[in-house]
């Protein structure tokens, strides 16, 4: 038998860990995400009085751990994708701060058979994260091309569990009602109505409120109706945007 040459088993070695982009994301991304989520771990305990949460759940950290942030930003900003910051990513628009990220999706409390309503998709890094911990998540975005750009990363990247549609979410996805848990990431000026209504009870609605001075909110919807809230901790996200105010 012909023993092949060592540098060539070497090429083919190489070759096998190689990626489309040159190198595996596990070798390249695996440690950075675990470092940002050792970084939110340790943002959750020094916030445990604000939030009420002394640590992350594991699910939610583990999902954290696999979503590939990177693929969400622009190329030009892939060196932060790991930073415990967020990022701009066109059209006046972010990618939510990881700490937030986790935080908010931790308050909705998400069990594996949850359908989810994300208002404000944005680059789709927060429906991927919920597709992970629920079983239909549904996402819409106002603004056109970060709505469709998010669709075709998701569907590129296999989250096969999120529908995405373009349009204003004020009033929410109707057909798609009712949700064990919604996620608004633009700041509002009061609680969207359809939102509560579109809530099932027991349900968890977790929203940015505020015009100059913002805080994020978790709602929850009691089995008779009611409603329990709770004011989390100051936030800065970016507006919440209506179709009229576009025109």
């Amino acid at each position: 038998m012909r023993r092949l040459p060592a540098a060539f088993l070497a090429l083919v070695a190489a070759a096998l860990l190689m990626g489309s982009t040159g190198m595996t994301s596990a070798d390249e991304w695996a440690a950075p995400r675990r470092q940002m989520v050792a970084e939110i771990r340790a943002m959750m305990a020094e916030a445990a009085v604000e939030t009420r949460r002394e640590t992350l759940s594991e699910r939610v950290a583990a999902a954290m751990e696999r979503v590939p942030r990177h693929e969400f930003v622009p190329m030009a900003r892939r060196h932060a994708a790991y930073d415990n910051r967020p990022l701009p990513i066109g059209h006046g628009q972010t990618i939510s701060q990881p700490f937030i990220v986790a935080l908010m999706t931790d308050l909705l409390e998400l069990t594996p058979e949850a359908r989810v309503l994300e208002v404000g998709t944005g680059s789709g890094y927060q429906a991927a994260v919920l597709s992970l911990l629920a079983k239909e998540v549904y996402s819409i975005e106002i603004v056109r091309p970060l709505g469709e750009e998010a669709a075709r990363t998701l569907a590129r990247l296999g989250y096969a569990n999120v529908t995405t549609r373009i349009g204003d979410g004020y009033g929410g996805w109707p057909e798609a009602a009712p949700f064990d848990g919604i996620i608004v990431t633009a700041a509002a000026g009061h609680v969207p109505p359809a939102l509560i209504a579109q809530l099932r009870p027991g349900g968890r609605l977790v929203i940015p409120v505020g015009d100059f001075s913002q805080e994020l909110m978790a709602i929850e919807k009691k089995a008779d109706g009611t409603l329990r809230e709770r004011r989390i901790v100051p936030v800065a996200f970016v507006p919440f945007t209506r179709e009229d105010e576009r025109k």
